[in-house]
């Protein structure tokens, strides 16, 4: 899905800002605006059409309106670096500041650290850290689920040219990199490292992140992503094989969004997606004589869940 970024503007630019009965702010041009932090604001209806890592850089820019001097880290530079985030914070923006540096600001989460510049890197005007010294801090602070899902949008970013193409050497060396940096730091070490283990850029969505946690957690092995199967017209892809003797089964996590994006349709209607992949869907089914399931983000909340609607189709781990 598109990146859709608020602007952000500062009082000054909007003239004179004056409240509804109902507390709602409005600018001397009538448009109803949202406060994004004191003395800076975006339209609202522009923030109610961002995504929420446009929100996330939108937080940063505005931040970045009255301090020049900020280094945006954690889940806040995975979001300048296009990488999707999984509940990422709605309010607050991510920076690393020197050790001298006192106190906190508003609406900010500050991480105590040094920057070295060459692992500076400057990206839509705002300074921020590097992909893998982005990927080392969450690997070391955030969530499991959280960081794999920066961890595994990295490595795809990097490693992986198109369909059925993925480096492992690349991923290994952003592994390895990364790996390097986390060593730096005494806490979130073994964190960092069963992160960047876990993680794999074959994921193409926050989706499929959280659901090969999920499989794992459900006691699934032998899991293979975006698995190749020989197609009438060329070869198919499908997000999860799970080639364990005792299973041979095929998953796909379907997020609402490939109904719904016009990239993703390319100019086809909805109707039109749904019925090629049913078409794909049978044909998979049939050449390969596995099971197939899909599953959507509201059976990834935890790993029952996701086991019911397994099982619903007959594939249970071994």
């Amino acid at each position: 899905m598109a990146l859709l970024i608020p602007a952000v503007h500062h009082a000054a630019e909007l003239g004179r800002i004056r409240r509804t009965a109902t507390g709602i702010r409005v600018a001397d041009d009538g448009r109803d605006l949202e406060r994004i932090r004191p003395g800076v604001y975006a339209h609202r209806q522009d923030w109610a059409a961002a995504t929420p890592e446009g929100r996330v850089i939108a937080r940063a820019h505005a931040l970045g309106l009255i301090s020049d001097d900020a280094v945006f880290s954690h889940e806040t530079a995975a979001a300048l670096h296009g990488l999707p985030l999984f509940r990422p914070d709605r309010t607050r923006v991510h920076l690393t500041v020197s050790h001298a540096r006192p106190g906190s600001a508003v609406g900010t989460i500050r991480h105590r650290g040094s920057v070295p510049e060459e692992e500076i890197v400057e990206i839509r005007g705002l300074r921020c850290t590097t992909l893998e010294r982005t990927v080392a801090d969450v690997a070391r602070t955030a969530g499991f689920e959280s960081a794999v899902v920066v961890a595994d949008s990295a490595l795809r970013a990097r490693c992986v040219a198109g369909p059925a193409t993925y480096d492992e050497d690349a991923a290994a060396g952003v592994r390895d990199a990364a790996h390097g940096i986390a060593q730096r730091f005494a806490h979130g070490r073994r964190r960092a490292d069963r992160v960047l283990a876990f993680a794999d850029g074959r994921a193409q969505l926050p989706g499929e992140s959280i659901s090969r946690i999920r499989l794992v957690e459900l006691g699934f092995r032998s899991i293979r992503l975006q698995a190749e199967v020989p197609g009438p017209h060329g070869s198919y892809f499908v997000d999860f094989a799970l080639d364990d003797p005792a299973v041979m089964a095929f998953g796909e996590f379907d997020g609402a969004v490939k109904y719904a994006d016009a990239d993703m349709l390319a100019g086809r209607s909805s109707a039109e997606v749904f019925d090629e992949e049913k078409q794909r869907e049978d044909w998979i089914r049939g050449a390969t004589q596995r099971r197939f399931a899909r599953w959507g983000w509201g059976h990834i909340e935890t790993a029952p869940l996701l086991g019911r609607r397994l099982a619903a189709f007959g594939i249970r781990p071994a």
